[in-house]
């Protein structure tokens, strides 16, 4: 049965009907929520979405949603592609997916669930909502972790999405954090150059593709609005924002409209945050200068509102599955002309992982500098490993022997300096990350069969996937074991 699109709320009860979600009541915003989601993600195998309800202080049905898409089924419900294949299967799926899905811009609607509640001016307050404090060095409240944020680029009227962290400074008043080069702190620098205030728009909770889109990197150009209708088969409803124009979609949990004046002209300490390296962000005293602000004009948001919690976590307890970006970088890679590509999996912002059949000498050297110029991976990621097509880039383990017993590190490591990268790298030096350049090296392992003598490579002596399918199929229940 097709239930009938409702943003979040469907993927929910789609969770409930494969045995994905756990509500868990009476826990506390203050460290508590945080606390338990991180000790979830890092000690289940298959950790659940955890729905939190009766948050201590706030009334009931005022909830918060933690691990909406760590496991395969879920990512797999979120993209809307089928549930019972395995990781990597699921990761091209879904650069097929990218790949054939047309660009479906969105449908103005008058109406729509988000604007169930409204309020303006001085009857805006963002404490109603249990936002959370995740570790105990974080400076404040933040509402923004799972969240996306729209401008318009002044001169194209290009809509942009990106997701931000954004901290609880006022009732309305929030902190925003943006590196340099993303493509929304281009945008609202577009505006404060003309001493202008940028306008903006941000939605909480909501439809978790639309959640992975925004925080997916796209070209310059390419609306996260428009890809999210692509990949739903139809355009995503969205109500045009009273005060800025803006596109916010119908079906969110939350939504703002207001601006981001120049920092020449309002600003404010932020942080610390504990970021997705697993490092706080400028030590423990904050991101050292201040950073922009937003005021908030207008709130709108459902009956029993959802926040979506994406506070990072340190990369032992994973707070989202198998990214859009893997299938993102593998289009990428076949779009620009490079052959022979089997697997593609970006394990976080740090390390990528790529599997090829390699077709000549320089193959997965090419490989290689295509995946760092591509702009799914361009900001920071700083290891790009290519392996042979038995080796699954998703699986640690292989991909980890693969380094160990094909790379002779004196001729398959390889570094490119001045790369692209952020304040947020904990390795870049203070006086840099105070100063710039944002620039880092990335480094190259080519684990893989040397060319040259690659069939008088030792033969490897394991099980293949066939085999194994055959063993869980016939064993597996005895064992307690699952493909």
């Amino acid at each position: 049965m097709t239930l009938e699109y409702d943003g979040l709320r469907t993927f929910l009860r789609q969770c409930e009907d494969i045995g994905e979600l756990k509500t868990i009541k009476g826990a506390h915003w203050d460290l508590e929520i945080g606390a338990i989601t991180e000790t979830v993600a890092e000690l289940e195998a298959r950790p659940p979405a955890l729905l939190f309800d009766d948050v201590v202080g706030y009334p009931s049905g005022f909830r918060v949603l933690s691990l909406a898409v760590v496991s395969d089924k879920r990512t797999a419900l979120a993209l809307r592609l089928p549930t019972d294949v395995r990781r990597l299967e699921l990761v091209r799926l879904a650069s097929r997916k990218l790949r054939s899905s047309p660009r479906i811009p969105p449908r103005l609607v008058a109406q729509g669930p988000v604007m169930e509640n409204r309020f303006a001016g001085a009857y805006v307050d963002l404490f109603k909502f249990p936002s959370l404090r995740s570790h105990k060095h974080d400076g404040g409240r933040y509402i923004g972790t799972g969240c996306t944020v729209l401008m318009r680029d002044p001169a194209s009227g290009y809509v942009n999405m990106g997701t931000y962290r954004l901290q609880l400074h006022d009732k309305a008043l929030l902190g925003l954090w943006q590196s340099p080069g993303q493509q929304g702190r281009q945008i609202a620098e577009s505006y404060w150059k003309q001493g202008k205030a940028c306008p903006v728009a941000i939605t909480f909770g909501g439809d978790p593709l639309v959640m992975m889109s925004s925080y997916t990197k796209f070209p310059w150009g390419v609306s996260e609005l428009d890809v999210a209708g692509g990949i739903l088969g139809h355009p995503l409803d969205v109500i045009e924002g009273p005060l800025t124009g803006l596109p916010l979609p119908a079906h969110c949990e939350i939504a703002v409209e207001g601006e981001i004046p120049p920092p020449s002209e309002e600003s404010h300490e932020e942080g610390p945050f504990g970021e997705w390296p697993g490092y706080y962000s400028g030590g423990t005293i904050g991101t050292g200068e201040n950073q922009p602000v937003i005021r908030i004009k207008a709130l709108y948001h459902r009956n029993d509102p959802i926040l979506l919690n994406m506070a990072p976590q340190w990369p032992g307890a994973p707070h989202q599955g198998p990214r859009i970006a893997s299938g993102n970088l593998w289009d990428q890679l076949e779009s620009a002309g490079v052959p022979g590509i089997t697997g593609v999996y970006v394990h976080n912002s740090f390390f990528t992982a790529i599997s090829i059949d390699q077709k000549y000498a320089g193959h997965a050297r090419q490989t290689a500098m295509a995946a760092m110029g591509a702009s799914a991976i361009a900001r920071l990621n700083r290891y790009v490993v290519i392996v042979d097509s038995d080796i699954d880039p998703s699986n640690m383990t292989e991909v980890m022997w693969a380094m160990q017993s094909r790379i002779d590190p004196d001729q398959d490591i390889h570094f490119v300096p001045e790369c692209w990268s952020s304040p947020l790298d904990p390795r870049m030096p203070p006086a840099k990350k105070a100063n710039g350049p944002y620039t880092m090296s990335r480094a190259i392992f080519l684990a893989v069969r040397p060319w040259a003598w690659r069939t008088q490579f030792p033969l490897v002596n394991r099980i293949d996937a066939e085999q194994r399918d055959s063993v869980l199929s016939k064993w597996g229940a005895e064992l307690g074991l699952k493909l």
